[in-house]
């Protein structure tokens, strides 16, 4: 305030509060006498409706309905809420409304105001002569290298023009305020198979090492809602839910799909599932952002509903969501998350189920990590799986259409079967559980994780559940071999079940680590001794999973013995990505 500069960027994390931050500085400009009117530019009409409704608690009387036909807004309103479309498509109007009075612009999740799109030129036309101006984002970047009006960029050390960000808010900060809540991500795999429109049928497991393309298809199968894996993700949830709404009455769900057929369906599995038919929230209705609002307003369980929610919409009461949609870029994923994280009272925890594929995992676990929208970036053939979503993937309209994809392997196919298996829980940056039997006991201990907890708390009970996992497991694998032995199982059969099983281990912690089974194998030779998997005996396998099993063991220690007298170390989180294993205990354990 001191400084009073023109243009202010604020980037804080979705769900810090950057809208009571923006109509507190309003309030505070408008009393001063620095500015006469307010207007607010957001992406879509809910978002409209919204502020109003945010700004009529700080004494801002702002028009949600403005339309640009009306040229000039009441003279009882202090400003008008619009959106990039409406500016985008007459600035004209909006400029001469800017001229007119001083005027402080808020430019709600300014990355939608992109100059090589329709709106960019429309938001610089419209907004050069406000008095002051206000840009908001979780997010300031963009996946093209065109600049966002009235944003600061400077050169870095390689010549590369980033934003700068006057003020910076991220995860992390707000974490440690209480302002947010901590996310528990509940990750989920399982046998994924599919017939291709060329006739070929197709096996995958989710979640383990597999093309791009292979990765999709699975990935695709999974979210299929004729499939198992939809509707047991979907039980898991709503047990979840139950377990928060003890602690947490009012505690809502979310399933965010990725397009109208999908969430229609989906819808239908929580009503066999609840009982209750949950809040469907398609963009083609036209009640669709009353409905948001009633179910805000209420205490009902489920809503589900596609892209539209995901960005800005404020339902704080939620508290467990479904992310069952392929979008994976990191906007995307930000602000969709931001749906739940936004905290009440302390203790308050968000848990998100999520398909058990690299791309979520690695944005799971890097939430905290803060990009700037860069300048002059070398331009690429290909899009990757960093690229940002472009902001006009945000409109309704096209939030809604039927993901197209250009590959023949991704075109219609056939779903065989999709099962359901949970993977682990990612937390704080790293991974907790080794694997369960959807409905097993193991996994109802993960879901039931009380719903008031701190973060050092839930890292104490994941820690807790972990090692009776652990524990319970190996009582298992005791009992199992006592009875190959008593039964007289043929030493043959009895090494070929410990292949399997060794082979399961490690694409657990390929899926996990980002390691290749290749790299893993020969790390658990080096520590264990003995040939190559095919030359290996028995017991030098069984070494080998014992090692796997107790993988918190540092890495100078020698392997456990293959029988008897294990006594495993305190269970340790595992890392996410190859990136954190360095100087880490063998197979990934943080110390």
């Amino acid at each position: 305030m001191a400084a009073s500069p023109r243009d202010f960027l604020a980037v804080a994390t979705p769900g810090a509060g950057k809208t009571t931050f923006a109509l507190t500085l309003a309030t505070e400009l408008i009393a001063r006498g620095v500015v006469d009117k307010l207007t607010v530019v957001c992406p879509t009409e809910h978002l409209k409706g919204q502020w109003a409704s945010s700004a009529a608690r700080f004494g801002i009387h702002i028009d949600p309905d403005f339309t640009n036909a009306q040229g000039v807004a009441g003279s009882h309103f202090d400003g008008v809420a619009v959106t990039y479309a409406q500016i985008g498509s007459n600035p004209a109007v909006h400029a001469a409304r800017t001229r007119a009075y001083r005027t402080l612009v808020i430019l709600d999740e300014i990355h939608h105001a992109g100059d090589s799109l329709s709106w960019g030129d429309g938001v610089r036309e419209a907004f050069t002569d406000a008095t002051r101006r206000l840009a908001l984002t979780g997010t300031p970047f963009r996946s093209d290298t065109s600049p966002i009006p009235f944003v600061t960029y400077e050169e870095d050390e390689e010549g590369i023009r980033r934003s700068r960000a006057d003020y910076t808010y991220g995860y992390g900060d707000a974490l440690k305020d209480n302002v947010v809540r901590p996310v528990l991500f509940m990750s989920y795999s399982g046998q994924m198979a599919w017939r291709t429109n060329a006739g070929d049928e197709v096996s995958a497991r989710l979640g383990e090492p597999l093309t791009k393309d292979m990765m999709k298809q699975a990935w695709r199968t999974a979210l299929d809602p004729k499939g198992e894996w939809i509707p047991a993700v979907l039980r898991a949830a709503d047990l979840r839910l139950e377990e928060v709404r003890r602690a947490v009455p009012d505690a809502g769900g979310l399933v965010i799909a990725s397009n109208q057929e999908h969430a229609r369906a989906y819808a239908r599995h929580l009503r066999l599932i609840t009982g209750k038919a949950p809040t469907v929230v398609l963009s083609d209705d036209a009640d669709a952002s009353d409905r948001i609002s009633e179910f805000a307003d209420s205490t009902d369980k489920w809503m589900v509903a596609v892209r539209m929610v995901s960005e800005g919409v404020d339902v704080p009461r939620l508290a467990v969501g479904v992310y069952a949609t392929n979008a994976s870029t990191p906007l995307f994923f930000a602000q969709a998350i931001g749906r739940y994280v936004r905290a009440r009272r302390r203790g308050e925890t968000a848990t998100v189920f999520i398909p058990s594929v690299v791309p979520l995992l690695t944005l799971a676990g890097d939430m905290e990590v803060e990009r700037d929208h860069a300048l002059d970036r070398p331009k690429r053939d290909e899009a990757s799986d960093d690229d940002m979503w472009n902001p006009e993937d945000a409109m309704v309209a096209a939030a809604n259409r039927e993901e197209k994809a250009s590959s023949d392997l991704l075109s219609q196919f056939e779903v065989l079967g999709a099962d359901a298996e949970f993977d682990g829980v990612l937390f704080d940056g790293a991974a907790w559980g080794a694997g369960a039997e959807v409905g097993s006991e193991e996994e109802q201990e993960y879901l039931g994780i009380p719903g008031l907890l701190d973060a050092d708390q839930v890292t104490t009970l994941l820690r807790a559940r972990q090692a009776g996992q652990v524990a319970a497991q190996k009582k298992t694998r005791a009992a199992q071999k006592m009875r190959e032995e008593n039964a007289g199982m043929p030493a043959h059969k009895v090494r070929a079940a410990k292949r399997k099983e060794l082979q399961h281990l490690v694409s657990t912690w390929s899926r996990r680590s980002g390691e290749t089974h290749a790299t893993i194998h020969s790390r658990l030779r080096s520590r264990c001794g003995g040939p190559e998997v095919a030359q290996a005996t028995t017991e030098q396998i069984e070494a080998r999973i014992a090692c796997c099993a107790n993988g918190s063991s540092a890495a100078t220690e020698p392997c456990p013995a293959p029988r008897g007298g294990i006594t495993p170390n305190e269970p340790r989180p595992r890392p996410l990505s190859s990136r954190r294993m360095n100087c880490l205990p063998f197979l990934g354990h943080r110390n």
